[in-house]
């Protein structure tokens, strides 16, 4: 089952791409102050930390009533939804029957955090040659934070059907599915947004 997130518009209501653009008007001198503001404005367009991310799904999990009504149950595989989509990040609702779960899998370089707001999860990571495969159980309450660069399957071992906040940070532009093999992980295949 895959969701349709942004329908296509009907051609109808598109607007004709002229055959030439105008030439762009000169930029106008800027003050100290529009300078301040514009560097500022681009301030906030940089990917939101970790530790701000982890913040953002914490909050939005504290009220249920913005997301719980949007909730669905699937059996055929996790059931998504997008809930914020900005320009610095993005945050998604998921919801997990037991036995569903991810696969090794990257966030594209954007960095991200997943709370758990109802049920438990357990997640998988790889900590480096002296630690190994690491399992961590995720109980509903908390909240975990990571890097761009961070590789990890999260899955419902538990009974019960669980519910996650994601974010990230910049949005999700692709991500590269890995198989654990004897040597570590081995990258097997890549989906976009266009999949989602």
């Amino acid at each position: 089952m895959s969701l349709n997130l942004a329908p296509d518009e009907p051609a109808a209501a598109r607007a004709p791409t002229p055959a030439r653009a105008p030439a762009p008007a000169p930029a106008p001198a800027r003050t100290a102050r529009a300078t301040a503001t514009a560097t500022a404005t681009e301030e906030t367009r940089a990917p939101l930390t970790p530790s701000a991310l982890r913040t953002v799904v914490r909050e939005l999990a504290e009220q249920p009533d913005q997301w719980i009504h949007l909730v669905r149950l699937s059996t055929e595989e996790r059931w998504y939804q997008r809930l914020v989509a900005d320009d610095d990040h993005e945050v998604w609702l998921i919801s997990w029957l037991p036995g569903q779960s991810t696969g090794f899998h990257d966030h594209g370089g954007s960095r991200g955090a997943f709370t758990v707001a109802l049920g438990e999860l357990e997640e998988l990571s790889l900590g480096g040659p002296e630690q190994g495969l690491l399992i961590r159980r995720v109980p509903a309450g908390t909240a975990r934070a990571f890097g761009p660069e961070y590789v990890h399957d999260v899955r419902n071992t538990a009974s019960g059907p669980a519910v996650t906040l994601h974010a990230y940070s910049p949005p999700l532009g692709s991500m590269a599915h890995y198989d654990l093999r004897a040597g570590g992980l081995v990258r097997t295949s890549e989906e976009g947004p266009e999949q989602w």
